[in-house]
């Protein structure tokens, strides 16, 4: 079987899927690449109290024929080279230097989030969307300028959208909900105690939910309905969350587009409503 993903994208990717053993491997190879590409697969096994035939299978469950194919895979991903690919940024780069860099990793955060993107779950959220009485979008911290621009873009197209920063008032907002709403929840790690409180009270009331977060388990994405994940990497002078907010745009902007075709006709009115009522603003 060839593998078209990276490997430690792969692991990521299959990450909520694995049993507590398979988690355990996966584990031990995102903290330990390095160390992965110098070890026998009796050495892993070894080291994590498990049978060689464990990590064997768990190696073709990620798409490779077997250790050795996983492990020339995993090499290509963690020598020197690469590294440039996700922004490694010196003291002494010149500003262009440094602009190039920012920009190759923006495309890289997003090119691996499309990677991992799930048809069946879009679809799930447009229509949960598109069929709710309202829609409130939830972010706290970084989260809450996603949040804002969601509410932005969804207002374009006539459904009743909403989103507040203040925690109280999301708080408030979130109390008030019920089965005919939908909440969209947006957190990078997926386990910020605000966003975990929201979720909390809008499950409480059979609220819809959709999750946009970072593709690992959590306990949000454990708990929404439907999550929408990204992937990112964390680099010396920006954090893997701050790396991810150019995916989590790229959702909004996916989950926009699919509304306003799904619309259709109405959808256009509203966006024409829209343009009409702002034109006094421009000179």
């Amino acid at each position: 079987m060839n593998n078209p993903k990276p490997c430690l994208l792969s692991v990521r990717t299959n990450y909520p899927k694995f049993s507590v053993t398979e988690r355990k491997i996966a584990d031990y190879i995102l903290q330990n690449p390095t160390k992965i590409i110098h070890s026998s697969i009796n050495q892993l096994a070894e080291d994590l109290k498990v049978a060689d035939s464990t990590v064997f299978r768990f190696c073709q469950r990620i798409g490779y024929k077997g250790y050795q194919a996983m492990k020339i895979a995993l090499a290509s991903e963690v020598v020197a080279p690469v590294k440039d690919i996700h922004e490694a940024v010196e003291e002494d780069d010149t500003p262009d230097t440094i602009a190039s860099k920012v920009f190759r990793a923006n495309m890289k955060t997003i090119e691996d989030t499309l990677t991992v993107f799930d048809e069946a779950r879009l679809q799930q959220a447009v229509d949960m969307i598109s069929g709710a009485r309202s829609v409130h979008f939830f972010g706290s911290g970084g989260s809450s300028v996603i949040a804002l621009d969601a509410y932005h873009k969804l207002i374009r197209t006539g459904l009743n959208v909403s989103a507040v920063t203040d925690t109280h008032f999301q708080l408030m907002a979130a109390s008030q909900l019920t089965e005919a709403d939908c909440a969209v929840l947006i957190s990078h790690s997926g386990s910020s105690k605000d966003i975990l409180h929201i979720l909390n009270v809008v499950k409480s009331g059979g609220v819809k939910t959709i999750a946009i977060t970072n593709h690992a388990k959590s306990p949000l994405s454990a708990a929404v309905d439907t999550p929408l994940y990204t992937v990112s990497s964390e680099t010396e002078y920006r954090s893997e969350a701050l790396s991810s907010r150019i995916a989590q745009l790229s959702i909004i902007d996916v989950l926009y587009v699919n509304l306003l075709i799904k619309l259709g006709p109405e959808g256009q009115k509203s966006l024409k409503k829209m343009r009409e009522a702002i034109t006094v603003k421009r000179i």
